[in-house]
């Protein structure tokens, strides 16, 4: 007798029970309803999302280290562990830059700023102290000597990525120059700590649907959808010339690795949804190394590469900047000539390097090129105060986007990828399920893995 297939209302609660992605997608339609009916409400949900934030930003500095320190110890080659390293910030600068001009041609072509012919001396300049804190961007010495940690705990304790990769190379190198014979059980209880992190990581994406909800329902509440009408121009602008660059990305892929850029899109959307939702890429660092590892790519190249890239390979936020500097200065009747943007591009090279963790860091960036220039009113800045929100949302997918594709093709020249593994795990044969905590049972590098077939057989069931 064949199996009884279950009713529709009952296979999409099971579709809801069991699916992340079903889940975060409901929050963010959800979230924008309740937004757009009940602004006042929405308000206060911001600690929904911020909650989950910080619950994420605490497992971050630990699983960034302990994936750091056992890539080093189990790869048995500090000069590797270099090379992926300098290949890494080579790409970086590549894409940034490329980024960058993205932005400006597209600028150029469109001017979204021309015809506004805005008064700077109306424009409220508080407004951008007030969103940066007064602070700057530090300088390149000044960056330098803060990516170096003062203590060991303080790093931990101040979430400084950079921090942390620094203190477990030393931790790695230290392992390997001592080896195993003199301390066996240094590098067994780093391993098990990372598995406690993960599961850790399972328990907290549970949430993922309520900082969703809580974020885009704050989103719509204070900015409303006039924004969107008012900033139509700009907005699309930035977000095709995102897509344009995001098409390059997969050809640089395809190229590189030979890997689909799409399938990997499929791959983990789960986490793109929530980074969407969230406007934080630092919400989805974990599960998003974990399933790097899971596609192929040696934790040594993930642990180095991704992290590394959240401070260096801002490539959304390039696009923003370049877009911005121009908007602002069409907007206020400026006429940059052709020096003056390749100043443009020289600067944000510089100002847009360890943006990440600063408050404001984009209006702090675009003020320093403002200056520089010297013929763009620094308060001119204040135009992009109402749209700022709504760009987070390129930013994060864009940079989030940008960094994986860094770590495949890193990982394919420096030798540390699995390319069959990879195109196994992104063809869809290989299902690798790593929202769920562990048990003893199930595999030691976080996630369960599931033959594809197994998965459509037991479909019915799941949903």
């Amino acid at each position: 007798m064949p199996p009884s297939v279950p009713s529709l209302p009952r296979r999409v609660a099971r579709i809801l029970r069991t699916s992340l992605f079903a889940q975060v997608a409901c929050a963010l339609v959800l979230g924008i309803v309740v937004g757009k009916l009940w602004p006042d409400v929405a308000t206060d949900l911001q600690p929904l999302g911020d909650g989950f934030t910080r619950l994420i930003k605490t497992i971050i500095s630990p699983l960034v280290f302990c994936v750091v320190v056992v890539g080093i110890a189990k790869a048995g080659d500090l000069k590797a562990f270099g090379r992926i390293g300098l290949k890494a910030l080579i790409w970086f600068e590549v894409a940034s830059t490329l980024a960058l001009i993205i932005g400006l041609v597209a600028a150029n072509v469109v001017q979204p700023g021309s015809g506004m012919h805005v008064d700077p001396s109306t424009l409220d300049a508080s407004a951008v102290d007030a969103k940066t804190g007064g602070g700057s961007l530090p300088s390149t010495t000044e960056f330098v000597l803060n990516a170096l940690p003062t203590s060991f705990i303080g790093a931990f304790a101040e979430n400084s990525l950079l921090q942390v990769l620094i203190l477990a190379c030393l931790v790695g190198a230290a392992l390997l120059h001592l080896g195993r014979t003199k301390v066996p059980q240094v590098l067994p209880a780093i391993e098990q700590a990372q598995e406690i992190i993960f599961a850790i990581v399972g328990f907290v994406m549970r949430l993922a649907p309520i900082a969703v909800f809580g974020a885009m329902a704050v989103l719509i509440g204070q900015y409303g959808l006039g924004v969107i009408e008012t900033y139509a121009k700009l907005i699309i602008l930035c977000y095709a010339a995102a897509a344009v660059f995001v098409v390059l990305l997969g050809v640089a892929l395809r190229m590189v690795t030979g890997l689909s850029l799409w399938k990997f899109l499929r791959y983990i959307r789960e986490e793109m949804l929530l980074a969407l939702g969230t406007a934080s890429t630092e919400a989805v660092l974990p599960r998003v190394m974990q399933k790097l590892r899971k596609a192929g790519a040696r934790d040594d190249a993930v642990g180095l590469v991704l992290p590394t890239g959240y401070s260096f390979n801002l490539d959304g936020a390039s696009l923003y900047l370049s877009i911005g500097t121009l908007f602002i200065a069409q907007a206020v009747g400026v006429d940059l000539s052709l020096s003056d943007q390749i100043t443009v591009v020289l600067v944000l090279m510089l100002t847009s390097k360890g943006m990440a963790g600063i408050p404001g860091s984009a209006f702090l960036a675009l003020s320093a090129t403002a200056s520089s220039l010297g013929a763009i009113p620094a308060g001119a800045v204040a135009l992009l105060l109402g749209v700022d929100r709504i760009m987070d949302s390129m930013r994060v997918v864009t940079n989030l986007l940008g960094n994986c594709v860094a770590v495949f093709a890193v990982s394919r020249w420096e030798g540390a990828l699995d390319l069959e593994r990879a195109k196994k795990v992104l063809d869809g044969e290989i299902v690798v399920v790593a929202e769920e905590p562990r048990g003893e049972a199930e595999k030691a590098e976080g996630a369960v893995e599931v033959p594809a077939q197994a998965v459509k057989e037991a479909a019915p069931e799941v949903g």
